[in-house]
């Protein structure tokens, strides 16, 4: 099982900075990778990060590359988002799931997830 935490109906001007949370629990953490995903509106869903279960590897999608970094903290059932310099075509229903693995090729593909958040919704706006 993962929940995901963060701000509902968040809004944040473009530039901005929001900090994602995501707390997992229900499963080996040895096992799984985090992936980070989002949907826009009237899009499909789409990966956007995903850092493997032993945080030595990091992938990212051209289109956040350079100003989103996934994390984990000291206690590794919880994962975070920065992301900064938000535009935007960030807007977005962002979801944080338990991953089969992080590979660079599968990084924008939510099949590799196995389980997922509920999402949090984060607007980009002037």
């Amino acid at each position: 099982l993962m929940c995901s935490c963060g701000v509902w109906g968040g809004l944040v001007r473009p530039g901005g900075s929001m900090r994602l949370s995501c707390v997992v629990s229900g499963f080996n953490l040895d096992h799984y990778g985090i992936g980070w995903f989002r949907q826009a509106p009237g899009k499909e869903r789409e990966g956007v990060s995903c850092i493997n279960s032993f945080d030595r590897i990091r992938h990212y999608v051209d289109s956040v590359n350079g100003r989103f970094t996934a994390s984990r903290a000291s206690a590794r059932n919880t994962t975070y988002l920065q992301m900064n310099n938000l535009k935007s075509e960030d807007t977005a229903v962002y979801y944080c799931a338990a991953i089969k693995w992080c590979l660079e090729s599968d990084v924008a593909d939510p099949s590799v997830a196995v389980y997922w958040g509920q999402g949090t919704l984060v607007t980009v706006s002037s």
